[in-house]
């Protein structure tokens, strides 16, 4: 059997060639093949697929939706699961994106690194070969997207960055991580149950799909909304604490909420927006009666992931409620 390999640029493909100001992407998916002990001893085939070589800021959303469409014919063939290496500073965006989108039962996993290569113990090629361990793995099967990192194993579901610099930047601060690789080997622990896939969006109406995020700050003059209904098609507030604003700053989102859908997540990291504990204006009672719809679990940067998907296929305001609800 053979595994897909998509390399798409970032820490895990950058150099720094003596005299150089700074690390740039310069490795190919062959190069991480041929500097990663161990990955042909998993005994499957590695299948390169070269994509853009860029930082992970850079990655835009039809890149990965073509990733998704290539990968989904790649596992009707002959090929037993997909991975990806990208840039840190997205990943868990692109990956929840591909976890949202990816309609089949071979695992896709996503990894990346934190040292480039020409640092002193660079964590590419243990990221990779650990990726590959989990994709080859039939206990992976069903699955959907991944994070391995680390030696651990993520849900995209979950799966935030946690820290700048630090290797063990991924973690799952609701529920931990659902695997391990020890020994070359996959572990599985709590997995979750697999949602199904969405419809994946024209890539033309997704590009054109806009949707704002926008996170609440201390003593916030809210003028960053002014407008924001006429550029954008929707906005997803990361709002303090278990979900409040300003009170100034509620009677805007509400105007908003009138216009475009509104999703109300929280900026802390962990922890559900809540639903009826707190009543004052600007508080999470005062604004889902304004009209703003409740992220529960799922991270701001996530839930406008989710919300544009969802815009860009023509979901209505019921559809996205229910979608928000159940993947959250």
């Amino acid at each position: 059997m053979t595994l897909a390999l998509f390399t798409s640029g970032g820490t895990i493909s950058m150099t720094t060639p003596r005299g150089s100001s700074g690390a740039t992407p310069r490795l190919r998916g062959r190069d991480f093949v041929d500097m990663t002990p161990g990955l042909t001893e998993i005994g499957h085939e590695i299948d390169v697929h070269d994509v853009v070589p860029v930082p992970s800021a850079s990655l835009q959303l039809a890149t990965v939706l073509d990733i998704v469409r290539q990968a989904s014919e790649l596992v009707s063939g002959e090929h037993a699961g997909v991975i990806l290496t990208l840039g840190t500073d997205t990943l868990e965006e692109v990956a929840y994106l591909i976890d949202l989108l990816w309609p089949c039962d071979e695992p896709f996993v996503v990894t990346g690194a934190m040292r480039n290569a020409t640092l002193a113990g660079p964590d590419g090629p243990a990221n990779l070969l650990a990726a590959a361990v989990v994709a080859a793995d039939p206990a992976a099967r069903g699955m959907g997207a991944a994070v391995a990192f680390n030696d651990e194993v993520h849900a995209a579901r979950w799966v935030r960055k946690q820290h700048s610099t630090s290797l063990a930047t991924f973690g799952s601060p609701n529920q931990g991580p659902i695997g391990h690789v020890i020994e070359n080997r996959f572990t599985a622990l709590n997995v979750p149950r697999r949602l199904p896939s969405l419809a994946c969006p024209d890539p033309d109406t997704a590009a054109c799909t806009r949707v704002a995020l926008y996170t609440a700050s201390f003593d916030d003059d809210g003028l960053l909304l002014d407008g924001v209904e006429e550029t954008h098609d929707g906005l997803v507030v990361a709002a303090l604490g278990g979900g409040h604003v300003a009170a100034s700053t509620a009677h805007r989102l509400a105007d908003i909420a009138q216009r475009i859908p509104v999703v109300l997540a929280s900026r802390t990291g962990a922890g559900p927006v809540l639903r009826k504990t707190y009543g004052a204006v600007g508080c999470e009672i005062d604004l889902q009666r304004r009209g703003l719809l409740n992220a529960r679990y799922l991270d701001a940067f996530k839930a406008r992931v989710l919300l544009r998907i969802l815009l860009s296929t023509g979901a209505d305001r019921e559809q996205i409620t229910t979608e928000l609800h159940r993947r959250s």
